[in-house]
């Protein structure tokens, strides 16, 4: 029986990737990628030939169990996301818990993800923090919200440049106006940006700035 190996990505930068992934990543049999083509791009850049296939929400039901089998007879895969760490706001946790539920084994490397750079980057208290992700988006939205104006340790959200504004507004209308909290987007990259500020000046800047980029929110808890 072999064993599921989930790797980090660069997310943004090429050089944040460990002598080990790389390792892994060309000695497994098969790399599960969300998108070949962004990570063809990536494996090029290491000179990694392994071969692989696709795996995303769209089909990881259809194909899960035909994976587990295969790891069953011996195959070694490595699974990767487009950047990041799998299973973060990614696919890999149905994968994960079926190979678990199999007695396969499965080792997470350490590596690349968005929410630590960011939160440590934030000048928010990092000592308790609870990672979010992304929010609903109708159905339970409000709920949510809700419940984390209660929330006394720091937020972190992922959100996308399209609904950064309404999802500002929408943690001020919780939250508060004056809640401390930070953005960073295209953390890594060349044009790297972390603004820090009330929810309500957050909303004010990103009014009048380009949204571009992956943002990463994070937010002071209730004092």
């Amino acid at each position: 029986m072999a064993t599921l190996f989930l790797v980090p990505t660069p997310i943004g930068n090429l050089d944040d990737i460990t002598h080990r992934a790389i390792k892994v990543l060309g000695e497994a049999d098969l790399i599960l990628a969300e998108d070949t083509r962004t990570s063809g791009k990536l494996l090029q850049h290491l000179g990694i030939s392994t071969p692989m296939q696709a795996y995303h929400m769209h089909n990881e039901h259809k194909i899960t169990d035909k994976l587990v089998y295969r790891m069953k007879e011996g195959e070694n895969m490595a699974l990767i996301s487009d950047a990041g760490t799998p299973g973060i706001s990614d696919p890999g946790f149905l994968l994960t818990r079926a190979c678990i539920e199999a007695g396969i084994s499965v080792q997470s490397l350490p590596g690349p993800t968005a929410l630590i750079p960011a939160l440590v980057n934030s000048g928010l208290p990092s000592d308790r923090f609870t990672f979010e992700g992304f929010l609903p988006l109708k159905k339970g939205r409000q709920t949510r919200l809700k419940e984390l104006s209660e929330e006394s340790r720091t937020m972190i959200f992922y959100e996308s440049p399209h609904k950064l504004l309404k999802t500002l507004e929408n943690l001020i209308e919780f939250l508060g106006p004056d809640r401390p909290a930070s953005i960073s987007r295209e953390l890594t990259k060349l044009y790297e940006e972390t603004v820090r500020g009330s929810l309500s000046e957050l909303l004010m800047y990103y009014n009048q700035n380009p949204l571009k980029g992956e943002f990463v929110i994070v937010v002071g808890g209730k004092k």
